[in-house]
This record gives structure tokens, C-alpha cells and sequence, in this order.
């Protein structure tokens, strides 16, 4: 179990924090609005009316003992980066911010941020995978080049093995499970000849996607 120190709760926020406690996380909700920290008190490990842009407040709420920090105050910089130096300073290992858009991203990055999100455009980006890649179900991003995608076979797949395929030397796709209705192989036997039935699981790039699609 890993601990998690949320600020800002906005829909994001508040999302992420209640999905992270829902998960067996410790969470620790911090917003200036008591309105709405009452709202997510009884669907987080604690929550906190606070204003995190004071160090001290930081310091008396242990935020240097929490394994992860999520900035989630998007829409204002300045709120953002202070919070952010605030959690460098206290030491904080992982620092994930929101930001409004690229200008924001590569201040808060500038500063320290581990990982800056824009979850707005990372949402398209998955919808645009799936409406333009065939058979694609599943993207989950591990990084800003590769990722996990679950997709169908491609008509030319069926009936072949992974071994068949030379998958990672044509693609450069690594494909780490292989199921269907009634089963999951991790890893999957490379000598099984794949069904339409089958979903494939597969670690590769944005680069491999591409090269699927053609």
C-alpha cells in the first residue's frame, strides 16, 4: 500500500483521490474549500481544509511522509508551481501535477514535477487510438513513448503463433498475455495459433501502433 497526499480537489482531484482509496491507497484529501472537502471526507483516508500553498501547513499535515503527492490545481499557475516547491522543498520522491495545457506543463517540469498530466488531452489521445486503429480496446500509458495496448488480431495473425509472427522483430511489440473467454496465459505459449477469440496483450511503442495500423 502505497500513501497518496491529493490537493485540489476539483472533479479531477476529487476523482483521482477516490479511486486511489478505493483501491486499498492511504489518502490523504486536501482542499481550501471545506464545502467540498466535507463532500469526499467519508471516500478518502482523511481529508483536510487547508491551504497548501504555505509551507507550514504542508510541514504540520506530514506531506514529507506521503510516498506521492498529486497537485491537482490545474486552472492556476501560480498556485501550482508554489505548491510544487513546497513539496520539493519537504523532499516529497514523487510529484505528479495537472496542468491547463503545454506552457503549464513545462513550468511545473521545470520546477520539479516528476510526471505533469493533462488529462483532458490524455483522454482524447486514447479515444483517437481506438477510433483509428483497428481492433484496438485498451491503451494504458507507461510513459510518453510506449505503453499497454489489448487489441483483437489482425486477420493475418489468425491461425498463427506468436513465434509465427516474429512480433517483436517486425513491430517491436512484446506481447505479455493472450486471452479469450474462459482464459489468460501470463506469459502467453508463443506456440499457440491465436483465434479470432483472442484479445492480445502487448507492451510496444506509439511507433508500433503505427506500424499495426499500416
Amino acid at each position: 500500500m502505497k500513501s497518496y497526499i491529493v490537493i485540489g480537489l476539483g472533479r479531477f482531484g476529487a476523482e483521482l483521490a477516490t479511486k486511489l482509496y478505493e483501491c486499498g491507497e492511504e489518502v490523504l484529501a486536501v482542499d481550501t474549500n471545506e464545502s467540498i472537502v466535507d463532500k469526499i471526507a467519508d471516500h478518502v483516508t482523511r481529508a483536510v481544509t487547508a491551504d497548501a500553498r504555505d509551507l507550514d501547513v504542508l510541514e504540520k499535515l506530514g506531506a514529507e511522509n506521503f510516498d506521492r503527492a498529486v497537485v491537482a490545481v490545474g486552472s492556476d499557475l501560480a498556485a501550482s508551481a508554489l505548491i510544487t516547491m513546497n513539496l520539493k522543498t519537504l523532499n516529497v520522491p514523487f510529484i505528479m501535477c495537472k496542468a491547463h495545457d503545454d506552457t503549464y506543463r513545462e513550468i511545473l517540469e521545470r520546477l520539479g514535477a516528476d510526471r505533469v498530466v493533462l488529462p483532458e488531452r490524455e483522454v482524447a489521445d486514447k479515444l483517437a487510438l481506438g477510433l483509428t486503429h483497428a481492433g484496438v480496446m485498451e491503451y494504458i500509458e507507461l510513459s510518453e513513448e510506449f505503453g499497454i495496448v489489448e487489441m483483437e488480431p489482425i486477420d493475418e495473425w489468425i491461425g498463427k503463433s506468436i513465434k509465427d509472427l516474429e512480433l517483436r522483430t517486425r513491430y517491436g511489440a512484446n506481447v505479455i498475455a493472450l486471452r479469450d473467454k474462459d482464459d489468460i496465459q501470463i506469459p502467453p505459449d508463443i506456440t499457440t495459433p491465436i483465434t479470432a477469440d483472442h484479445i492480445m496483450v502487448m507492451l510496444g511503442s506509439y511507433e508500433m501502433l503505427e506500424k499495426l495500423k499500416k
